[in-house]
């Protein structure tokens, strides 16, 4: 039997802790949110803690952290003032942009402009989404949950409601997603990101 190094999270600083729930929670997807600000001035940010949630209604969340000052991140802003945002997949062909949109941008800089990517107007929601995204999905916000104190470490976690899909025709034929074509990126730990990879299929046994 393999034996095991018993943590205590309590003995740990945020950082530490950080650190090692990102390294073990992998990998994750990278929702790359466009919001805007009330008056309209864009801004694009990668969140890897990042999953879908329901069905009916079509659902998804992500949890944007409290900064390390203490303050609260521009998308996290945006989304309190508009209740909108667009979540756009983060593929192979546009890591190194949104690499650069996670620096900690002035609020009021478009990150979509600044690290080259191509803004379109979405269907519904007034944030733009982003042109090279494989799929882009139009929220409304459905839920905000806070967690923690409010200090850093804490975070928001937003749900929201998908009221528009847009997907590239290369990734979506007959119904079905095609994953080579996709090519999604993930997050590991640290500076480490995952892509490709051999993929398997599983069926869940039917108990009779």
């Amino acid at each position: 039997m393999n034996t095991t190094q018993a943590i205590d999270p309590k003995s740990l600083s945020q950082r530490e802790i950080y650190t090692l729930m990102v390294s073990i929670i992998v990998p994750r997807p990278i929702a790359l949110v466009s919001t805007c600000s009330s008056e309209g001035v864009g801004n694009l940010a990668p969140f890897s803690f990042y999953n879908g949630v329901s069905s009916k209604p079509p659902c998804l969340m992500f949890s944007c952290a409290i900064g390390r000052d203490g303050a609260k991140k521009d998308t996290l802003r945006n989304i309190e003032e508009t209740e909108e945002f667009v979540v756009n997949t983060t593929n192979e062909w546009i890591i190194e942009p949104v690499v650069k949109a996670a620096a900690e941008y002035p609020y009021g800089v478009n990150e979509m402009e600044a690290v080259g990517l191509t803004a379109v107007t979405s269907q519904v929601v007034a944030p733009d989404r982003v042109a090279e995204s494989a799929v882009s999905f139009e929220c409304t916000l459905y839920s905000r949950v806070p967690v923690g104190d409010g200090s850093p470490g804490s975070a928001v976690i937003i749900v929201g409601e998908i009221v528009y899909i847009h997907i590239q025709e290369e990734c979506y034929q007959d119904g079905v997603v095609l994953y080579e074509k996709l090519a999604p990126v993930s997050r590991l730990g640290g500076p480490t990101y995952s892509k490709g990879g051999e993929t398997f299929d599983r069926r869940i046994p039917k108990l009779s």
